[in-house]
């Protein structure tokens, strides 16, 4: 062959691989970024705490447009109603009986930790933030985070809702988790996603003998001219139906009942105030969302909103959770995920979704491999169909005991308890 031709030949087969190249490294580009992730978490808060969920008297123009704008899970539960146990499962994606936190003082070991959701984020380039109330143990993994909020410290088991700063100054919990967002929403960068938790204690009521609802400045009015239509199953009848070793006043969940919804004078007020704290996080939502519109980031910012357990509004003659009814343990679930806008806009999801599939379905949004040690589903697999959605799920409380609170185990489906 010529040596002229066998020039020519090698520099076709040289330009071919290097417009191949180009071409390749061209499709990579086109790679969408890793989506920032903000996942809001709220305190006691029941499944019908929310307009988009048919509550025609609590206002929540701003949950209500984000679940419109993405897929709103209208039968999410939590596997242990409350909130140290539950928040142990959301992080790790396992049962109480996987991650073994059964109380307020307990830390999760680091074994756990290191597979929790957070963990995994940062070790994959995630930019970390916590605001608000971890609630499990007293030495919480701070150094999971780039930015650290913490509502609870000082060794407190529940924030106090006014907060006290070093300058004297005083504020709503609600109000400083709001400023703490703007804090941190100004601080991001565009080199690496972030990820953010907020975690309020609206609408939990601050403990005390009797316990007391603090209302944000502004929202003291609310719902007054409104009347709360008292639950049918609040009849005393439903209480004296319960066998002898739950009905005593021992009952945490009766003693509470009497100091916030006893009367019917008390049941009004209380029900509302519950409604204001509500409300009042709704607002926090609205502020956080014109944030990220200003930032330009709110394409590419997925928001999930959940609650870390239900709570019965004087339902069967109790106040609380802990207990297998379903004011106690369904909550409200919103996954907002702007890139899927188109596909999924204003889906409501009949499955049964469950705080330990939060983790899993994170971590897949976030393009990450799943743990095999993790018992909960990726949701968006069970909504498309990828996988079968589950029947029925298991249900256990062991904090404390009778005659305080009951221990209870059982299993759950969309019909029976």
């Amino acid at each position: 062959m010529p040596s002229l031709l066998r020039q020519y030949i090698l520099f076709i087969c040289l330009f071919s691989i290097v417009i191949h190249l180009n071409g390749q490294e061209k499709v990579n580009n086109k790679n969408p970024k890793r989506p920032n992730i903000i996942f809001i978490l709220t305190d006691d808060q029941r499944w019908d705490a929310l307009g988009v969920m048919g509550n025609s008297i609590l206002k929540t123009p701003n949950l209500d447009k984000i679940a419109n704008q993405g897929v709103l899970f209208k039968n999410a539960y939590v596997t242990t109603s409350i909130c140290c146990v539950s928040r142990a499962s959301i992080l790790s994606g396992k049962y109480e009986y996987s991650h073994r936190i059964h109380d307020f003082a307990t830390d999760m070991s680091k074994e756990i930790v290191d597979q929790t959701f957070p963990h995994l984020l940062k070790e994959a380039g995630y930019y970390a933030g916590f605001i608000g109330k971890y609630g499990i143990g007293t030495h919480p993994p701070a150094s999971d985070y780039n930015y650290w909020f913490n509502t609870e410290e000082g060794g407190k088991m529940q924030p106090d809702y006014i907060q006290t700063f070093s300058n004297g100054r005083r504020l709503h919990d609600t109000d400083t988790i709001d400023n703490a967002i703007q804090t941190f929403l100004d601080g991001v960068g565009n080199d690496s996603p972030f990820y953010l938790s907020v975690s309020f204690k609206a609408p939990h009521e601050q403990d005390g003998n009797p316990p007391k609802y603090f209302i944000q400045p502004g929202f003291e009015k609310l719902y007054s001219d409104v009347e709360i239509p008292s639950p049918i199953t609040a009849d005393e009848s439903y209480w004296n139906a319960f066998p002898d070793f739950f009905r005593t006043d021992k009952n945490f969940a009766r003693q509470r009942w009497k100091g916030l919804f006893g009367t019917p004078e008390l049941y009004q007020e209380n029900v509302k105030n519950y409604y204001r704290l509500i409300t009042g996080i709704d607002a926090v939502v609205g502020n956080m969302m014109k944030k990220l519109e200003a930032l330009k980031i709110a394409d590419n910012t997925i928001i999930v909103f959940m609650g870390d357990n239900g709570m019965s509004l004087g339902e069967k003659g109790i106040e609380g959770k802990w207990f297998g009814n379903e004011e106690s343990i369904r909550v409200p679930l919103i996954i907002r995920d702007p890139r899927t806008a188109d596909k999924i806009k204003q889906y409501k999801a009949s499955q049964i979704a469950l705080n330990i599939d939060i983790a899993p379905t994170i971590l897949s949004m976030a393009g990450l491999s799943i743990p095999k040690e993790m018992e909960g589903m990726n949701l968006f697999d069970v909504v498309s169909g990828k996988i079968p959605e589950r029947n029925s799920f298991f249900y256990q409380h062991y904090f404390l005991g009778s005659p305080n609170i009951p221990k209870v185990e059982g299993v759950v489906t969309k019909d029976i308890k």
